[in-house]
């Protein structure tokens, strides 16, 4: 019977994984149809975020069945208990990813960003993708030196995040109000999925190390 839970807990790590990669997807391509008025692309992530729900629903299923079936301890505990959090979080920053292309969606065909903060947009949209290509990468390898990475690219994402209030509260804005409400709800967007990601490290440092830190470096 142990080797049955064993692969078990190993299918979940593999369908977090799994999830992983599609919100990196999903984020990657909203980004994209933001930044170029792209419909098609916009429409896929919306779409494409059904299947990030669908995963989720399994995982957290199936861990509540290991939980009432095999009532694990110790590493185990933390596994199902870690896979069941990481879900509910890759859930959300799939649903960010689709918060980013809706707004895409509902401007097209102008772009939903005003040239002037175009710039701003696009570093957020990069810090974003590394964040969510990176999570990919902690989840399958287990590497806390990407955990100590993601919390980077976090801080990046809350400096810019300041840039776009900064820049609406300048006496030189002159976006209509519509522009103003697409600009700060992306960018809160953005900074909330960074901030998701960064849960999930210190999810996966507790996972290897059982110590729950609020500071990823303080983890070696």
């Amino acid at each position: 019977m142990r080797h049955i839970f064993d692969a078990e807990l190993a299918q979940l790590g593999q369908d977090l994984a799994a999830m992983s990669s599609r919100v990196e997807q999903a984020v990657t391509n909203a980004g994209i149809a933001l930044l170029t008025a792209d419909l098609q692309l916009a429409e896929s992530v919306i779409a494409d975020d059904l299947a990030i729900d669908a995963i989720e629903r399994d995982i957290d299923e199936r861990c509540v069945l290991l939980l009432a079936q095999q009532q694990p301890v110790a590493t185990d505990l933390r596994v199902v208990v870690s896979s069941l959090r990481m879900s509910a979080t890759l859930e959300r920053m799939g649903d960010l990813a689709r918060h980013v292309a809706q707004v895409a969606r509902g401007r097209y065909p102008r772009e939903a960003i005003p040239h002037g903060l175009s710039g701003t947009f696009a570093e957020m949209h990069d810090a974003a993708t590394r964040v969510g290509r990176r999570t990919t990468t902690l989840l399958t390898t287990h590497d806390l030196a990407v955990a100590e990475k993601i919390e980077r690219d976090d801080d990046r994402l809350d400096a810019l995040h300041q840039d776009v209030f900064t820049a609406l509260l300048a006496g030189g804005w002159d976006g209509t109000p519509q522009e103003t409400v697409d600009v700060t709800l992306v960018g809160r967007y953005y900074e909330r999925f960074g901030d998701h990601g960064v849960s999930i490290a210190r999810r996966m440092v507790y996972l290897v190390t059982g110590d729950f830190s609020e500071e990823l470096g303080a983890i070696r």
